[in-house]
């Protein structure tokens, strides 16, 4: 017969012992004989038994296991990051729940629901675009437990978190487009809440400064997915004053606009240059390759996770805040002067 949520009373009643008898026999303690240690695990063996995970927790006080948010599972760089995360949990002996926002602030809220209902000894999250209320977020440091963001991170809270050098980022990817002798250069932008998107506009701006070029209105647009770069690009390239070259905030979209300036009958990067931010698998995929920003997701998820094992095992060590400093891959995007 089929037994499903078999528990230590089960067992106890079956064998005709007490459920302190059967507890202390799965693990194996001296006290108890071998011939009963032997039934007990025979037949908890037979029947599955499985120790229910909230029941320890509520009993030990900890669960050994920790909650992921991330926007997009289908993304490569989150991918990357749950890789780096898995590598350090599992090695660590912890378990992880992973739950997605698909980038919207009211799934957040029930990823977080279900995380506290589930007795995780910590969460590390990535803020999906369209939060602006971290109400949330702020719930999770009242109840005392444990929050490490990473990559996307809330600055107005006081947290852990693991972030990449975005600016300075930014920064490498236009100095470089200036250097081969790109001027008019547009900054495909993320959503200003996101401090991501905000640090690699300074980085754009600082490196445009150093050359004294002022950008105007129109040569900073948000345009951070494949449907605004559909819509927006066209437009662009049939400017009198069309742009030389395009620093996008992520792949993805530079990536889609790399497509558009061919269909244009355009040439990359003769007439038009373009760098992204990630260095997904999609930057070795175009033609040609795609100049990128390496943001080293398999390193931030390591580090983030190791962050929230050490605040669930030390809480009262000292909130840290580390920097994965970003590396610029060159490919054919761009020219290599």
């Amino acid at each position: 017969m089929g037994r499903e949520n078999i528990t230590i009373k089960d067992i106890a009643r079956e064998l005709g012992i007490s459920p302190s008898t059967v507890s202390r026999a799965l693990k194996d303690h001296p006290d108890i004989s071998q011939a009963t240690r032997d039934a007990v695990n025979e037949l908890a063996e037979r029947w599955n038994y499985r120790p229910n995970p909230i029941a320890l927790s509520l009993k030990s006080g900890s669960s050994k296991t920790i909650g992921v948010i991330i926007p997009d599972v289908v993304h490569y760089f989150f991918s990357t990051v749950i890789s780096g995360i898995e590598d350090v949990v599992y090695q660590r002996d912890y378990n992880m729940i992973l739950c997605q926002s698909n980038e919207m602030w009211e799934h957040e809220i029930k990823n977080i629901r279900t995380l506290l209902s589930s007795r995780v000894d910590g969460i590390l999250a990535s803020v999906a675009k369209t939060t602006t209320d971290y109400r949330h977020y702020r719930s999770i440091l009242d109840k005392d437990i444990p929050l490490v963001f990473f990559d996307r991170a809330v600055e107005e809270l006081k947290t852990d978190s693991v972030v990449m050098d975005d600016e300075t980022g930014a920064y490498k990817a236009v100095n470089h487009l200036l250097r081969t002798g790109k001027k008019r250069i547009v900054h495909l932008s993320g959503p200003p809440q996101l401090a991501i998107a905000r640090h690699r506009l300074e980085g754009y701006l600082r490196a445009m400064k150093e050359y004294r070029i002022t950008p105007s209105g129109e040569d900073i647009l948000r345009c951070d997915d494949i449907e605004s770069a559909e819509r927006l690009i066209p437009g662009i390239l049939k400017r009198t004053n069309r742009p030389d070259a395009f620093f996008a905030v992520n792949d993805l979209t530079a990536a889609q606009t790399m497509m558009i300036i061919k269909q244009h009958g355009l040439r990359i990067p003769e007439d038009i240059a373009i760098v992204g931010f990630t260095n997904s698998q999609i930057a070795t995929l175009t033609d040609p390759g795609l100049t990128s920003v390496d943001q080293k997701g398999f390193e931030m998820g390591q580090e983030a996770a190791r962050l929230l094992l050490d605040r669930i095992e030390k809480p009262r060590s000292p909130l840290q805040n580390k920097v994965i400093t970003s590396e610029l891959v060159i490919r054919g995007s761009t020219s290599a002067k």
